[in-house]
């Protein structure tokens, strides 16, 4: 039994540590629905789009948290400065206010864990 448990840690771990697990694991079509019911309505993902009551999500990979130019970000997600990956955006979109206290987003969160790999599938994709 504990080799079993001791596996299955070791498991969760590497797909936790690999960067690119959600992208990799996730149906970018799936991932466009879940955006246009879930996030559409506040961001745009097209390059120079305006930003709605969210930021617009083009470039965002490897962007830093709080550093769009033209939109009024919360001083938390300023001061949260991380740079987008899969693995910090999986984590701020599976619960935004735990992940960052303080944030203006009001949205839920994704818990659903095949529609959060879905969604950072798209947004990897529609982003660039």
């Amino acid at each position: 039994m504990r080799r079993l448990i001791v596996a299955t840690a070791a498991a969760c771990g590497a797909v936790l540590a690999s960067g690119g697990a959600f992208a990799q694991a996730g149906d970018s079509a799936k991932g466009e629905r879940v955006f246009a019911t879930q996030c559409k309505a506040c961001h745009t993902l097209e390059r120079g789009g305006a930003s709605v009551s969210g930021p617009n999500l083009y470039g965002l990979f490897a962007r830093r948290s709080g550093a769009l130019k033209g939109y009024g970000y919360s001083e938390a997600m300023r001061r949260f400065a991380v740079e987008w990956d899969d693995k910090t955006l999986a984590a701020y979109l599976r619960d935004p206010r735990a992940d960052m206290p303080g944030t203006k987003m009001v949205f839920p969160g994704l818990k659903r864990q095949d529609q959060l790999a879905d969604v950072i599938a798209y947004l990897r994709e529609a982003t660039r």
